[in-house]
């Protein structure tokens, strides 16, 4: 098997037609919040799992969104859907949310997307859950394209 390296957080160029960049665990937040602070209309997150520690982690730039009137909108399981100790912090984390002012949406299929729409023209799609990653090894491309967005919006049927 042929390895090869790729630098973390490296500019990618595909066919000269689009460019994105690669996070992993380690770059990811740091990026992402940048981003969010960007917002200038609305956030929405797929994250089929969340924690307390992140949603109070993510909730301090979400609340300062909402003051400057960007709609933030997070899709995630149903808390019922888990078992035990993700059930209740599922349920924690809806609570940090709500009272940040984001509006959370609790779906009755087991989604698992793990994406980010950012004013309908930042796209982050990847494997890392953004509101409850703690140990695991995770990538996640941030790709800047309305059209890559309504495309992957159509197709997830948000």
């Amino acid at each position: 098997m042929k390895m090869f390296s790729l630098r973390r957080n490296a500019k990618q160029e595909s066919s000269g037609l689009l460019a994105s960049s690669l996070f992993d665990e380690r770059t990811f937040y740091k990026s992402f919040k940048s981003d969010l602070r960007g917002a200038q209309h609305s956030v929405e997150i797929y994250s089929p799992f969340m924690t307390e520690r992140r949603a109070l982690e993510l909730s301090v730039l979400f609340k300062e969104l909402r003051k400057q009137c960007v709609i933030v909108t997070i899709y995630t399981r149903h808390p019922d859907h888990h078992d035990g100790f993700l059930r209740t912090q599922s349920w924690r984390a809806i609570e940090v949310l709500t009272s940040s002012g984001v509006d959370v949406i609790a779906r009755k299929d087991m989604m698992h997307q793990k994406l980010a729409f950012i004013d309908e023209v930042i796209l982050r799609e990847g494997s890392l859950n953004i509101l409850s990653q703690s140990k695991s090894k995770e990538v996640m491309r941030r790709i800047e394209s309305p059209a890559l967005v309504e495309q992957m919006a159509r197709f997830t049927s948000r």
